[in-house]
């Protein structure tokens, strides 16, 4: 603190120990009980982050914990359809009520707003960044041990919107075997240790192919570079996901909590349930 400080911070620009650093986390809505939040991450599409957070979502509610997917991909939405859910969200005087999926897994995501599943939504940054505010604080979650936040890729507004505004017990972060894909995941990496986010682990997505004659793996998008990156932010990488048709053919199929693909990542949610309990 300065020795002529006035202290009225409003008239002053220096960043000493007394000025009170606003808090923009947001409150859920007064009705919800939410325990704990896992935001799921990727540094660009097209690495399969909806589907690891689909199937961490269908692997805890096989578990027994009640569950829910927040679906802040606001212009890319897939989780509902990768559940089967293709009916609209209702609301009332009280707020909005998520789409339970047939498995228990309640569920909000721009889909289940608008008219026709399939009409684009061409919005600028600052009114998808409110409406995915609205999902934490006007959607009513009913008793959700594990709520999964399927993020927009990238470290653009809304991520950092979502960073600020959500109280996030950690963050997941999914990338693939490519080198260049480890570049883009250090950005995501260091931006959540900027925010002071902690990093639960590292899964890497179509990491290899199993021959169906042979059972040899494949590399097909060459050698994994995730235990490189993981070594180098020491983050643990909880997860390797192979190529499988039979797991894509479910999720596009509305499938995604089948009991065969909700096995497919039991070891490492309790991976993850280890890590996040262990705060």
């Amino acid at each position: 603190m300065a020795e002529n400080c006035s202290h009225d911070c409003s008239s002053c620009s220096a960043d000493c120990s007394s000025r009170e650093k606003p808090d923009l986390k947001k409150k859920p809505h007064a009705m919800s009980d939410i325990k704990r939040v896992i935001a799921v991450v990727s540094g660009k599409g097209g690495v399969g982050k909806s589907m690891t957070c689909a199937l961490l979502a269908a692997s805890s509610q096989a578990k027994g914990y009640v569950t829910a997917v927040m679906d802040a991909d606001i212009t890319g939405p897939s989780i509902p359809r990768m559940f089967g859910v293709h009916e609209r969200a209702r609301g009332d005087e009280l707020g909005i009520y998520p789409v339970v999926s047939d498995g228990g897994v309640q569920l909000m995501s721009m889909n289940l707003l608008l008219e026709n599943e399939d009409d684009p939504v061409i919005w600028r940054g600052s009114l998808i960044s409110g409406t995915v505010q609205q999902f934490w604080t006007d959607v009513i979650w009913s008793g959700v041990d594990y709520m999964f936040v399927d993020m927009p890729p990238g470290t653009g507004d809304v991520p950092l919107t979502l960073f600020q505004s959500i109280p996030l017990d950690g963050i997941i972060v999914v990338t693939t075997p490519q080198d260049l894909v480890g570049m883009i995941v250090s950005k995501a990496v260091n931006m959540a240790t900027m925010m002071n986010i902690p990093i639960l682990g590292i899964v890497e997505n179509m990491s290899y192919l199993t021959c169906p004659d042979c059972g040899r793996k494949i590399n097909v998008f060459g050698e994994s570079v995730a235990e490189a990156v993981a070594l180098e932010h020491n983050i643990p990488l909880v997860a390797k996901i192979p190529i499988d048709q039979s797991l894509t053919a479910a999720a596009d199929g509305g499938r995604i909590e089948a009991e065969d693909t909700t096995n497919y990542l039991t070891d490492f949610f309790d991976q993850i349930d280890k890590l996040v309990n262990k705060k």
